[in-house]
């Protein structure tokens, strides 16, 4: 299994008119007179997740048989909200969501707003993908995987890239969140094709540094230990798909620690004003340590969701 460039471009004509054209709107407070940053701001997504990319561009090429089967997913929440999403507008009747217990309200609320019926598993992603998979396999569903090694997922989340270099040409470098892989690999892939001297930075929470432990020791970590975080998108091991390809496109990989996530969430709305959750903070707090070393000229940070629970959001501020 693998994807290219090509397969980004036809997802991106087939999801044009389903999905918004985010902005790449340019940071206030981090742009300086050495260099600019950009938010690439995937939290306006009708879902607040980048993952309707992915999800829809997968969902629109299944048979009349897989899609009379029922769909489902198992997910932390922005998937499924995509994959509920997804079937609403395709007409797909039976959409199954299996998630953790953890799983924020906020985003179970929407995905229960658009149709799909939440089956919860698990102490945390991990246990739920695995009593999930299961699951999907004894009831004859059809799987909608976010980031193991579906290729057609990874060109949707492919086509932000695109986005991003038409917006502006001048971006050299991006950096995007770490859960599963998909994202920063699908970005990575269509950035390299287009302009190949883009520099990709991937970004993980310490709490759980699943890719980067991975390239290590060598390993797949399909599933991989987890420290309490703030970031339940992230956490859990990597995708295969990912682990094959992502070392030879990614340039740099770094962790944050959670305090950093967490003053990134405040400073996000505080001073930004945008509303963004701990995965997708771990862009910013990329930038809040590891600048120098990042460097670049004109930086997109992609804020791949937006779906953080409210009374978390709360504290955080009264925090930070």
């Amino acid at each position: 299994m693998s994807f290219t460039y090509k397969d980004v471009q036809e997802a991106y004509l087939r999801i044009k008119g389903h999905v918004r054209t985010t902005p790449l709107e340019e940071s206030f407070f981090l742009t300086s007179e050495k260099r600019r940053y950009f938010f690439k701001l995937e939290s306006f997504q009708k879902v607040k997740s980048f993952k309707i990319r992915g999800a829809l561009n997968k969902m629109m090429t299944l048979t009349d048989e897989e899609i009379k089967s029922g769909v489902a997913a198992v997910s932390s929440g922005n998937h499924g909200c995509s994959v509920s999403y997804a079937a609403s507008i395709l007409g797909i009747k039976r959409a199954k969501i299996i998630v953790p217990h953890n799983t924020p309200q906020s985003k179970t609320q929407k995905i229960e707003h658009f149709g799909g019926e939440i089956i919860p598993m698990g102490s945390n992603y991990d246990e739920a993908h695995k009593q999930g998979m299961e699951y999907i396999r004894a009831n004859g569903l059809t799987n909608i995987d976010s980031y193991y090694d579906e290729p057609k997922v990874y060109a949707g989340n492919g086509t932000i890239s695109i986005e991003i270099l038409e917006q502006n040409p001048e971006i050299d470098t991006i950096i995007a969140p770490i859960g599963g892989g998909a994202l920063v690999t699908g970005i990575a892939v269509a950035a390299k094709a287009i302009k190949p001297g883009i520099r990709i930075i991937g970004v993980q929470t310490d709490a759980c540094p699943a890719m980067i432990a991975s390239y290590k020791d060598g390993v797949f970590y399909e599933e991989y230990p987890t420290k309490e975080s703030l970031c339940e998108s992230l956490v859990g091991g990597i995708g295969k798909l990912s682990y094959e390809m992502a070392k030879d496109y990614v340039d740099e990989f770094f962790t944050v620690k959670e305090e950093t996530i967490a003053k990134a969430i405040s400073f996000m709305a505080k001073e930004e004003k945008y509303i963004i959750e701990a995965g997708s903070c771990t862009a910013v707090a990329a930038i809040m340590e590891h600048q120098k070393e990042i460097g670049g000229k004109n930086i997109a940070l992609v804020l791949s969701g937006g779906n953080i629970d409210g009374s978390l959001l709360t504290s955080i501020l009264r925090k930070y």
